[in-house]
């Protein structure tokens, strides 16, 4: 017979083997607390301990506790063996890492910072089809950021209005329209009717304009019918879906990717309720961890902030991005999507600090200029050619109207 104890889960000696998942917390203890006693129980309660002493025949065991291995200030190191985890099972590896652990009454906080994933668990999942490539595989954006708005309002428009004022939008120089992500298939605006008008508007477009264009439909809905709604998408000709990731779950996402796959689609990912899970800089699961699960599971593109110009915010946005279009065990990199209160007069900046490599979305700061949508794609598209020049946006403002237009409304937050 062996035992099993908080204290087989504690050996700060140890040094994980890149056959293990490794997983960094921030960990505050309870009052009554060691650091080390905390990080014991960490570990034993995410893999195979429990509260009480265990007395196991080691014949019918298989060993697969966790070691909590390094502990720094309030960070804590825990590795675990890849066999405690099922293959391609997002879900399942969460329940062990970010599951009961979150409410153990052994911490007052606790954190899921980072990862370092090994070749036996990436090698499960299938990553991005298309990643940062869409933006010459599927678009015309060449070397430049992707551009994409959402109409706005964000709910509420007629199928007819939200069809004209992507329509628009895409003459004015935008690549992608976008669902919001509480726009699925309510009455005022069917997903089916959406669906099929925008394409037409697309195609219209792209024969006028010569430039590839293309639609982020929203399909997020209970999984059946989600995948429904990509048959619908490939049906009539869309490129792109875009899911709802964090509330609609992992596993439907992992279903969503093996039907896009038979399809050829891109998947845009939005990470709305991320905050619920990041927003607290002591508790819940980093931004960082939730785009290396998207990542795994297939996402092409996703939300990842601004980098302090939006309204939007999480921790660490240029290194998210950084590990989302780096290397990782041969997945495709996705292209990191910056969104929330943009405008033509922070393109520069953004651009300075998180790349090309990006999707800029706007949608108020397109729709709300004072010219109308047509004016405010041309001047979104304006700022971001400027940049691409190295010139000075309020140089080149002067002999383009619409972005000279935008930046008297919103301002220019680092003139170049």
């Amino acid at each position: 017979m062996t035992g099993i104890e908080y204290d087989d889960f504690l050996d700060l000696e140890y040094e994980p083997v890149e056959t293990e998942l490794v997983c960094e917390f921030a960990i505050e203890p309870a009052a009554d607390m060691s650091m080390e006693a905390a990080a014991s129980r960490v570990a034993s309660e995410s893999s195979n301990g429990t509260w009480a002493a265990l007395h196991v025949d080691e014949n019918e065991l298989t060993d697969l506790g966790a070691v909590a291995c390094d502990i720094d200030g309030s960070d804590v190191t825990v590795a675990y063996p890849v066999e405690l985890f099922e293959a391609g099972s997002m879900p399942q590896i969460l329940s062990c890492i970010a599951g009961n652990i979150l409410g153990m009454k052994a911490v007052d906080s606790i954190r899921l910072e980072n990862c370092r994933w090994p070749k036996s668990i990436v090698d499960g999942f299938p990553g991005p089809k298309f990643g940062t490539s869409v933006a010459r595989e599927k678009l015309d954006a060449g070397d430049r950021p992707v551009l994409a708005t959402v109409p706005k309002p964000k709910v509420g428009l007629s199928t007819d209005a939200h069809v004209k004022i992507g329509e628009a939008a895409w003459r004015g120089g935008i690549d992608l329209l976008k669902d919001d992500e509480n726009l699925t298939d309510q009455g005022f605006n069917p997903f089916v009717d959406r669906l099929a008008e925008s394409l037409a508007a697309r195609d219209r477009v792209q024969e006028d304009t010569g430039e590839r264009k293309d639609y982020l439909v929203n399909v997020t809905a209970e999984t059946t019918e989600m995948l429904e709604r990509v048959d619908l998408v490939a049906e009539h000709g869309g490129g792109f879906v875009m899911v709802d990731v964090i509330t609609c779950g992992w596993a439907a996402v992992q279903s969503v990717r093996d039907r896009c796959e038979d399809h050829g689609l891109a998947i845009h990912a939005h990470r709305a309720m991320h905050a619920a899970f990041d927003r607290v800089d002591h508790h819940g699961v980093s931004m960082r961890v939730i785009a290396q699960i998207a990542r795994l599971c297939g996402v092409d593109h996703i939300h990842t902030g601004t980098a302090g110009l939006g309204k939007l915010e999480n921790e660490d946005t240029p290194g998210i991005n950084a590990w989302l279009t780096g290397a990782c065990h041969g997945l495709n990199p996705v292209l990191p999507v910056a969104s929330g209160g943009l405008h033509p007069g922070v393109v520069d900046q953004l651009i300075d600090t998180l790349g090309t490599d990006i999707v800029v979305q706007a949608g108020g700061g397109v729709h709300g200029h004072p010219d109308g949508t047509l004016a405010g794609a041309n001047a979104l598209r304006q700022s971001v050619d400027a940049t691409m020049a190295d010139e000075r946006l309020v140089e080149y403002a002067e002999d383009h109207q619409e972005l000279a237009t935008a930046l008297e409304k919103w301002g220019s937050e680092t003139p170049r």
